[in-house]
């Protein structure tokens, strides 16, 4: 296991999410009377890509790409997280605001996940980690291999050079795009849209963040 899934699972919860919708008056499908329906957002956590349906607190105004705390404690704006939904479930705008929040992430955490392509391990004798990054044949694969046996790759830049990998950090985008589709079956990077019965008790809870 990786360095990066090794941090990944000892942190439990989302603490923070960038706003990719903001529908203040619900669904567009929501069949209910205006007066009655309730404002909702739709989000992405900031460390394991969890799509999310929040429920802002009264007369706020959010953005999309604005960063939220959705933690345990005190929250500013959201007043508490109310799903986690899939790919399918986000409006055209989330969507379309997808790429770029996630890109804005990959790159605020850029250490992170160049530590990635430093500590990838093999899934089976017939499958590795590097080789499910876009871009990443066997002969870049290989050769990320010997270059951080003699150093590790130190940012995005380096890993490029040395690692012969074009754009990585774009590579690391796509793919995590990808996982959130549900297109390979393999999870780097994030977690499925479906808690595990565990985690069902700490939705829809004011005082609770949500699972990773």
């Amino acid at each position: 296991m990786g360095e990066l899934e090794k941090n990944r699972s000892k942190k439990k919860y989302e603490e923070y999410a960038y706003v990719l919708d903001y529908l203040p008056y619900g669904r567009a499908d929501d069949r209910r009377p205006i007066y009655q329906r309730k404002p909702i957002v739709q989000a992405v956590g900031e460390e394991f890509f969890t799509l999310l349906e929040l429920t802002p607190k009264r007369n706020v105004n959010l953005s999309p790409h604005e960063r939220v705390y959705i933690g345990k404690g005190e929250r500013a704006k959201i007043d508490h997280v109310e799903r986690r939904i899939s790919y399918e479930e986000l409006t055209s705008v989330a969507k379309s605001e997808l790429p770029a929040v996630i890109e804005k992430i990959v790159e605020e955490n850029e250490k992170k996940f160049v530590d990635f392509f430093n500590n990838a391990q093999p899934i089976s004798t017939r499958l590795h980690q590097l080789k499910l990054i876009p871009g990443i044949g066997s002969k870049t694969m290989w050769n990320i291999l010997e270059e951080r046996e003699k150093k590790p790759f130190e940012d995005f830049k380096d890993l490029a050079e040395r690692g012969k990998l074009h754009e990585p950090k774009k590579a690391v985008v796509s793919r995590i795009i990808s996982e959130l589709k549900g297109e390979d079956k393999y999870r780097l990077f994030t977690r499925p849209p479906t808690p595990e019965p565990s985690e069902r008790q700490y939705q829809k809870k004011p005082a609770k963040g949500i699972s990773g």
